[in-house]
């Protein structure tokens, strides 16, 4: 059965960056991951690459950051007084903190360390990435 939008899918795959970088593995994980065609489960490429695609069957293809995550958003860089961090809070350029906000739970990436504010990039990780994929459909249900 060719997969088409609806149908439940199961893949493993393998997700890196152009420089081979490697960003994602379901392999490691030790299991699938499962979605419905179309439902908005998956980034948009994602799902549209795997349509047509059989059981058993493998494909590589590549994702601009439009299919993806997006192009990076300079807008999301929000400075916040460093106040709102634990006293012993250690602050390291390129870490990721998990916080709550206005809209709940956030991940971000610490961008810059100032001496009364810090700059957080909130920005999906993989925003403004090319994404390589390679995917093997392990099952495929309407």
């Amino acid at each position: 059965m060719k997969v088409t939008s609806g149908h439940n899918v199961s893949v493993h795959y393998v997700g890196t960056f152009t420089d081979g970088t490697e960003f994602d593995n379901s392999h490691t994980r030790g299991e699938t991951v499962s979605f419905k065609v179309g439902s908005g489960q998956m980034i948009p490429g994602f799902s549209n690459a795997v349509m047509g695609m059989t059981a058993g069957e493998t494909k590589t293809f590549m994702l601009t950051p439009e299919q993806g995550y997006g192009p990076r958003n300079e807008a999301a860089l929000q400075t916040v007084p460093r106040s709102a961090f634990s006293q012993d809070f250690e602050f390291e350029i390129g870490g990721t903190i998990q916080g709550n906000g206005p809209s709940g739970q956030f991940l971000a990436k610490i961008q810059e360390v100032q001496e009364n504010q810090i700059v957080l990039d909130m920005n999906h990780p993989l925003a403004g990435h090319e994404l390589n994929f390679e995917v093997e459909v392990v099952s495929v249900s309407e």
